[in-house]
């Protein structure tokens, strides 16, 4: 070939190879974008059944952070509910109705960015925590004298963790990721298999550019030695958000007293509403061991 055509050959290849690029890169800010983008929604008005009352809280995410407290006739004990992302308060009423029944009072929250909570942008629990902190203070002002749980879901679980110490007394996360580069790359996995690698670098990088947020501080397999309470993990085992080897990760972080369970067949899905019987005994049995009103014993059967 001669060099003259072989010169516009590559000078061809490379104009391509650099629109490639181009495109890549604004393909991954424009995917990156509508993943982080704000999820609200009009929640409505608290459940009747729960003797709910609606609320609002400050919180140092720089929401205004929106959610229902329930009370029962006596409680033993309160729980707070953090949904995952996409969601709102709503996703959890199954379990305020669970935890209702058997007693417990419950704080339900819309996350800074969902539901009826203003938000710029969803940050994977890194701003979340704060709203965790303003929801576990609530918690505390309106029942003083007793024991505070949180059952975190997903994000609401990473926000928790992320949140720690919180100086509750329970503390059970479900389908939480153990570090933001496992999760972006098992999500992109989950769609493109083994040509994740690329796509989910771009993604991981734009965490810097969009939010000033390194990778370190999206940890919250790190966080764990700092839950200052019993911790209780659960997970599916089918789930290709967080796999079986990261959850188990996560258990073998925590320092203290600690439980497991990887439910069989489960993805990354609704765990109460996968196996609402499993769910329902083994989450009471938990909290009837953890939670205890401190003028009495719990009422939990």
């Amino acid at each position: 070939m001669p060099p003259t055509r072989r010169k516009r050959l590559f000078g061809i290849t490379l104009i391509v190879a650099s629109c490639l690029i181009v495109a890549g890169l604004i393909v991954s800010w424009v995917v990156a974008g509508a993943l982080v983008a704000p999820k609200r929604q009009m929640v409505g008005d608290p459940p009747g059944d729960l003797n709910a009352t609606s609320f609002t809280l400050a919180s140092d995410s720089g929401s205004t952070v929106h959610g229902w407290h329930t009370r029962p006739e006596h409680s033993d004990g309160v729980v707070v509910l953090l949904h995952g992302m996409g969601g709102s308060r709503l996703w959890m009423l199954d379990r305020a109705r669970m935890l209702h029944a058997v007693g417990y009072a419950t704080v339900m929250i819309d996350l800074q960015a969902h539901g009826d909570s203003p938000g710029k942008a969803i940050t994977a629990g890194h701003v979340e925590k704060h709203d965790v902190r303003a929801a576990v203070g609530f918690a505390r002002r309106e029942h003083p004298n007793e024991s505070i749980g949180v059952i975190g879901v997903s994000l609401g679980g990473a926000a928790a963790v992320l949140a720690s110490p919180l100086g509750i007394d329970a503390l059970v996360i479900e389908s939480v990721y153990p570090n933001i580069r496992d999760a972006i790359h098992n999500r992109v996995a989950a769609r493109l298999g083994p040509l994740a690698a690329v796509p989910a670098a771009l993604l991981l990088v734009q965490l810097k550019l969009r939010f000033g947020i390194s990778p370190s501080a999206l940890r919250p397999i790190d966080h764990l030695r700092e839950v200052d309470c019993p911790v209780f993990i659960l997970s599916g085992t089918e789930d290709r958000h967080t796999r079986v080897q990261e959850t188990q990760a996560m258990f073998a972080a925590v320092p203290g007293r600690k439980e497991l369970w990887l439910v069989d067949g489960a993805a990354h899905v609704d765990l109460y509403g996968h196996d609402p019987d499993q769910y329902r005994a083994r989450i009471l049995s938990f909290l009837r061991r953890h939670l205890r009103n401190q003028h009495s014993p719990a009422t939990v059967p």
